[in-house]
Parts: structure tokens; sequence; C-alpha cells
């Protein structure tokens, strides 16, 4: 088995870590005072983390000289996306209990869920458009069709600040990381870099 392999089972186990640890607490741990609020929260904050670390595989192998961080970046963004999924699931299934009439509500009704709903709905065409095959497909266009990751991003990072009611120190740490991602892309892109 080459190092890439072992390394890529490696990252597989070690992105399933959170999921693995938050379900340890909620069924085993100590789950806490609302264990669907922060089943709820912790899956959200990592679906940003992984979309900024996603994010970040780019310019980081850019400045580092990494190539091999590329080969990577694959399946972060697919995780993203299913923290994203187990994000939107805890809200759907626990917190409202699959009452589809409250959820239309809410989504229609309360912007900080419509954006949320929105990057997750956004997220969908990357992770079905991530193989190989589709990458071949598509041609040119899979590369404008996965910028659409910062778009993502961006709403994910306005879902949680507009989230949050009185403490905005963590969405704002999430944003000023993903300006700084997004300025890095701008300059590339301007060739300023």
């Amino acid at each position: 088995m080459s190092r890439i392999a072992i390394a890529k089972i490696a990252l597989f186990l070690l992105c399933l870590l959170p999921a693995g640890l938050l379900a340890y607490a909620v069924f085993f741990g100590d789950p806490g005072p609302d264990p669907v609020a922060r089943i709820v929260h912790e899956t959200g904050a990592w679906t940003l983390r992984f979309l900024l670390v996603t994010l970040a595989v780019t310019p980081l192998r850019r400045f580092s000289g990494w190539n091999v961080l590329i080969r990577f970046r694959r399946m972060l963004g697919l995780y993203a996306f299913f923290y994203a999924t187990l994000h939107l699931s805890a809200y759907l299934f626990l917190d409202l209990g699959a009452f589809w009439a409250q959820i239309l509500t809410d989504i229609a009704k309360r912007p900080y869920i419509t954006v949320g709903f929105t990057a997750w709905l956004l997220l969908i065409p990357l992770a079905l458009t991530s193989t190989n095959t589709m990458m071949k497909r598509l041609g040119k266009r899979w590369q404008t069709l996965h910028r659409l990751s910062y778009l993502v991003a961006v709403l994910g990072v306005l879902h949680f600040y507009w989230l949050v009611k009185a403490d905005v120190r963590e969405p704002l740490i999430y944003a000023a990381i993903l300006a700084t991602l997004l300025l890095l892309r701008w300059r590339r892109l301007s060739g300023r870099s």
C-alpha cells in the first residue's frame, strides 16, 4: 500500500473523529443540558471548519510547494457536505421532529435558516460532481461549478453569524479566515500574487 493510500485512510478516519466523539458524548458520556442543540451546533461548526480547510488546500499548496495536498481536497470537501447534511438532519429531525409545515415556515421566514438551507442546496451539485468521471465530463465547467464552494462558505459564515444572538466571536473568527482565503483567491485571479 502506498504512502498516499495510507495517508488517505488516516485522513478519512480523522475526519470521522468529530462525529464519533459527538455521538459518544451524547449516547454514553455527558450530553450536556441540551443534547439536540449540542448536536446541531457541533455539526454546523464542523461543516464550516471542513469548508475552510478545503478552501485552504490550494493556497497552502501554492505557498508550501506540497503538491500532494491536492489529493486530499476532494475528501475534505465531501466531509464538509457530510457534516452539513448531519447538521441539517439534526435540525429537521431532532429539533423540529420532521414537522414539515414548521420546516417550510422556518426556511421561508427566518433569514439565517434560508441562508443555511441555500448553502446546503449548493453543496449538493458539488458533492455529486466530485468524481473523476464528472470532472472529465464537465471539463472546464467543473472548475467554474466548484467555485461555488466560496459562496457556500460565505453563506455558511453568514448563517452562523445571524444565528448567534450575543457572542459573535466564533463566527467572526470563521469570517476572518474566509476573508483571508477570498483575498488570496482574488489576488491570484487578478494576477497580483
